[in-house]
């Protein structure tokens, strides 16, 4: 098996990285539906829950939309707005380190990469709550209150909220990490082939 997958990925390595991103993506996901009920139990029992955190205005509404209150009457507050982000930060650390190391196997300049990846992080976060300002609420209100599923409705939209979250993610980052995380041996085998070949026999 590893000698048939070490074929595949000299054959296809683009496609290779794709399915071992992938396969580290869903690990990813299954640690933020682990830990954001965590933070978000932690935090509710704060008075967070009560404080309005809405920043960045955007025409009628806001890119961090989280009204004061329990959903789903309202946003979560800012108890909501941390544990999202804290779950966020802890998985796309994690994700940077794995995806780094093994799915690119890069070495180039760690501290470049990591400011680059910071920046894409934080441009997609921006992105990503935006979306979420569009289908939060409507997947709480159904399954808390149309469908009358209580905590067990809440419990399933915080996972369906997370896996959202998770494909945005997905779907941005892999051509994003395809340049931040360059392997600068690659191509140098190239290189210095047709170095030789312009040497003349004998020199």
């Amino acid at each position: 098996m590893r000698t048939r997958w070490a074929a595949f990925a000299a054959a296809r390595p683009t496609l290779a990285q794709l399915i071992v991103f992938c396969v580290l993506n869903v690990g990813m996901t299954v640690l933020q539906l682990v830990l954001m009920p965590v933070f978000k139990a932690l935090f509710g029992m704060t008075d967070l829950v009560g404080t309005d955190f809405q920043a960045i205005p955007v025409g009628a509404g806001y890119v961090f939309d989280y009204a004061a209150g329990a959903l789903p009457d309202g946003g979560g507050g800012l108890a909501y707005f941390l544990a999202v982000q804290i779950t966020l930060a802890i998985a796309q650390v994690v994700n940077f380190f794995a995806q780094r190391s093994i799915t690119f196997k890069s070495n180039s300049n760690p501290w470049r990469a990591a400011a680059w990846y910071a920046v894409a992080y934080v441009v997609i976060s921006f992105g990503a709550a935006a979306l979420q300002g569009l289908y939060k609420t409507p997947i709480y209100d159904l399954l808390i209150t149309t469908w009358d599923m209580g905590a067990t409705g809440e419990t399933i939209a915080d996972v369906i909220t997370m896996l959202i979250n998770a494909l945005i993610s997905c779907a941005v980052f892999f051509p994003v990490f395809k340049i931040i995380f360059r392997n600068e041996d690659e191509g140098t085998g190239d290189a210095t082939e047709a170095r030789e070949e312009k040497v003349p026999a004998g020199v």
